[in-house]
């Protein structure tokens, strides 16, 4: 057999001995089903930062503008009524949560529409749970990451895109419905 012509009868795939290395694991992963909460029927337009909202909006099964206003009212009013770093940022970028919203806004809000909260996290402790079903509750949460929120109803993770890094990321925290 004449391999000298760019012919080769090995065919090598990094992945094929997946099974030997010990470290590689599969991790369950939650159902995605891509969902924007209602921005776009509310004729909002574009991308934004808005996963408060949208996690919101959809685990509490409100419409997305109320919860944008409810949030954009929040912030106003945190604004206006603090005096701190988070209040002068509010203040000098508008309350607007287009581009994100500080857990000491959103936080009472969502408490509000029938959620507890329960952290996973500890300092120093490390990451104890990931986004993945098999660490986290039935139910709808609406589940804290970095910088992220997302909701997951029922083992389906609701967001306009999968947060999850193949079940490895961590989660700080969930809200939970309890009523």
């Amino acid at each position: 057999m004449d391999l000298s012509k760019d012919k080769s009868i090995f065919l090598f795939d990094p992945y094929m001995f997946g099974f030997l290395n010990i470290f590689s694991r599969s991790e369950a992963q939650f159902p995605f089903q891509h969902n924007d909460g209602g921005r776009s029927a509310a004729g909002f337009k574009g991308g934004a930062g808005d996963c408060v909202v949208r996690s919101i909006a959809i685990a509490a099964n409100l419409p997305y503008f109320q919860v944008y206003e409810d949030l954009r009212d929040a912030n106003a009013r945190y604004a206006q009524e603090r005096d701190n770093k988070l209040s002068r940022l509010l203040n000098q970028r508008g309350s607007s949560p287009r581009n994100g919203n500080h857990r000491n806004v959103f936080h009472d809000y969502i408490l509000a529409q029938g959620f507890e909260w329960v952290p996973t996290m500890k300092v120093g402790a490390g990451c104890q749970v990931h986004l993945r079903p098999d660490e986290l509750p039935n139910g709808t949460l609406i589940v804290k990451v970095s910088k992220h929120l997302t909701a997951v109803i029922d083992g389906v993770m609701h967001d306009t895109h999968d947060p999850s890094r193949g079940g490895s990321r961590c989660v700080y925290g969930y809200y939970i419905k309890s009523r």
